[in-house]
């Protein structure tokens, strides 16, 4: 799932190359950090959240195949 989030995140943005995607598994629950460049983080976001949310809906169906949960974070 993280290169999945990876592939997804670098489309979105101008800096393909400072895309980070940090995995920290944890029992039943994964917790994803997505890093982008500061100008980057509003592409990854999205209007009003939407593409942040619909990154994170994606990785929640995924996750929940395997039974875990899934969460996302974004930082710069």
């Amino acid at each position: 799932m993280k290169q999945l989030i990876e592939e997804i995140v670098k489309i979105l943005v101008d800096n393909p190359e400072e895309v980070l995607v940090h995995e920290v598994s944890g029992e039943q629950s994964v917790v994803y950090e997505i890093k982008v460049e500061a100008s980057d983080i509003g592409k990854v976001i999205g209007k009003q959240g939407k593409t942040a949310n619909a990154i994170r809906a994606l990785i929640r169906a995924a996750a929940a195949k395997t039974g875990r949960n899934a969460v996302i974070n974004i930082i710069s």
